[in-house]
């Protein structure tokens, strides 16, 4: 039996795959090339060995999350139907549950082969340093999350009213994601912790992504009223089972 490549080598080859200043690719980036080696599966078309040439036309990567620790986060790059039913039956167990996010356009190839529900389209915000206001709330409370990434907070009574924080950060980009209490809605909490959080993150030399569900009004206009823009990217998220 011929050796595997390693998950250096594995990452070398799907490297050309993705812009790495690009906000579309800036997520399938983090995962393919940065996310924790022990909680990084990555599969590569065609097969990858250690003795042959490091080049791959097309993979896809099976990371476990803090954001699911049941469903791994499953994205991918093919340049083809065929590239794509040997991925998908490589990288993921039939039975077992995924979430699934990939670009619009290869949406074609996992509705083919897998079985996804509550779909949607995902827009992909990037923020625009120009836009950026400093902001002062004496409610609002910095820490670090337990993986180490920054968080902002603003608190009603014993409950988080409004919190922020990032699912991510590569050496690029850094994507947040932000919680309004219902009850709370209107003070403009969420607004003062996404600023202070974009701020923090602007501080390091990162872009500050922003990724919204199309049918979530509300977040959308909190996230254009503090200075995302839309880069017209779309991702197609759902999730997603391998029934056979």
């Amino acid at each position: 039996m011929l050796p595997r490549a390693s998950l250096d080598q594995l990452r070398s080859a799907v490297r050309p795959l993705l812009d790495e200043r690009s906000p579309a690719d800036a997520l399938a980036v983090y995962y393919a090339l940065h996310h924790s080696v022990a909680r990084t599966e990555l599969f590569v078309y065609p097969p990858l060995m250690a003795d042959r040439p490091l080049r791959a036309d097309g993979f896809l990567v099976r990371a476990r999350t803090g954001m699911d620790l049941f469903r791994p986060l499953v994205t991918l790059r093919v340049p083809s139907q065929a590239a794509a039913q040997a991925l998908l039956a490589e990288g993921l167990i039939p039975g077992r549950p995924v979430y699934l996010t990939v670009p619009e356009a290869q949406a074609q190839w996992v509705n083919k082969y897998l079985s996804v529900s509550d779909a949607e389209l995902h827009r992909i915000y990037r923020y625009d340093p120009q836009r950026y206001q400093p902001e002062i709330n004496v409610l609002l409370v910095t820490s670090t999350a337990p993986d180490g990434l920054p968080r902002c907070e603003i608190r009603s009574g014993e409950r988080a009213g409004a919190v922020a924080g990032l699912n991510w950060q590569s050496p690029r980009f850094a994507e947040l994601y932000v919680y309004t209490d219902p009850a709370v809605r209107g003070r403009g909490w969420g607004k003062s912790v996404v600023r202070a959080l974009v701020g923090m993150i602007l501080k390091t030399g990162r872009t500050p992504l922003y990724v919204v569900s199309e049918n979530n009004e509300y977040s959308i206009r909190l996230a254009e009223a503090v200075g995302f823009v839309d880069t017209g990217h779309r991702e197609y998220v759902g999730q997603a089972l391998r029934t056979k």
